[in-house]
């Protein structure tokens, strides 16, 4: 064999082997989906859950066999948590196509997909869909403990953040400040969010402060470890008016001991929601709410945060702002849910 033509079987023989490779990558990249899920501000509790979820639901290529104690994932996703801005943020980024899902609160949800409410006179996102609903979000009035403020009526006058537009919270607590009879030329209001309104409070930057969340909430149990504090009361016919107008909002306690030195609070809460597009795939939809209800995933959930015991399949269609997607609505008939 001369040289030449060794050097020739060589080229060849590394030509093919590239050419493996290089079809080898390009079907795992065609393997590959990406997902994200718009969650919330990173101290709140949207955040840490869109990651518990996002970690259940992706199976990305190499991952070891569910049944050998690997992921139970869909096979080739590779979901993401988002922060951002919040519910409204997340419905906005949903119908744009920005963000292939996120989580909202039930009455954002409605009120997008209607265009009705706060969303009133706005183009209805009548391609919002449901992949399920999570757990129950209480309405947070945090001021210091001898602030003198034990009502929402006493927030007149003083500085308040209502959180950033674009956030559940935002418009919702504009609906009680309207309740009580105020409104935001009544207050300085302030746009912080997170950690940043705690630290405010702290500061004497702001009297008082909103969050919708689930309990217990980071930023408010920082807050609590480190200064006195209460949760006003959200209560009276005000907020039983509210309830009355309003079907997505209901009242509920926050158990003494959720954050540290603070009595059992009644207030109000809202129903936290996965959304998603009607655009996206049946199939990867169907896939996903799968995956969302395995019992890996429920092992997850049970400890990976304390909010994480309330998602539950069997609370999964409660409340629901807007219809299922197709590909969930097919999952919950299979298991029964749904005839």
């Amino acid at each position: 064999m001369t040289l030449l033509s060794s050097i020739t079987k060589l080229a060849t023989a590394a030509a093919i082997v590239g050419s493996a490779a290089l079809f080898s990558g390009q079907a795992l990249a065609q393997d590959l989906k990406f997902f994200t899920i718009g969650t919330g501000g990173t101290a709140y509790t949207y955040y840490p859950v869109g990651g518990m979820i996002a970690n259940a639901i992706s199976n990305p290529p190499g991952s070891r066999a569910c049944d050998a104690g690997g992921s139970c994932g869909v096979p080739g996703l590779i979901a993401s948590a988002v922060s951002s801005r919040g519910s409204v943020d997340n419905v906005n980024a949903i119908n744009s196509g920005l963000r292939n899902s996120g989580f909202a609160q039930s009455d954002v949800a409605y009120w997008a997909f209607s265009g009705t409410g706060t969303m009133e006179g706005k183009e209805p996102m009548k391609d919002l869909r449901s992949i399920a609903a999570l757990f129950p979000e209480h309405i947070h009035l945090v001021a210091k403990a001898d602030s003198g403020i034990n009502s929402v009526a006493d927030l007149k006058g003083k500085r308040v953040s209502l959180d950033e537009p674009g956030s559940g919270t935002y418009t919702d607590a504009n609906l009680i400040l309207a309740a009580y009879g105020l409104s935001t030329s009544d207050i300085t209001a302030e746009a912080l969010k997170g950690s940043a309104a705690a630290e405010a409070l702290r500061n004497g930057k702001v009297d008082a402060f909103f969050v919708v969340a689930g309990f217990p909430t980071g930023a408010v149990v920082e807050l609590a470890s480190a200064e006195d504090i209460k949760i006003v009361p959200i209560t009276g016919p005000e907020a039983e008016g509210l309830v009355e107008k309003y079907g997505f909002f209901a009242s509920s306690d926050i158990p003494a001991g959720a954050y540290q030195g603070v009595d059992a609070t009644t207030t109000l809460t809202v129903g936290a929601q996965w959304i998603t597009s009607a655009k996206e795939d049946d199939e990867l939809i169907y896939n996903i709410t799968k995956a969302l209800w395995n019992d890996k995933t429920r092992k997850l959930l049970d400890v990976g945060h304390a909010k994480g015991k309330t998602i539950t399949m069997e609370t999964a269609m409660d409340g629901l702002g807007v219809p299922l997607h197709p590909g969930a609505e097919r999952f919950y008939k299979e298991a029964g849910l749904l005839k």
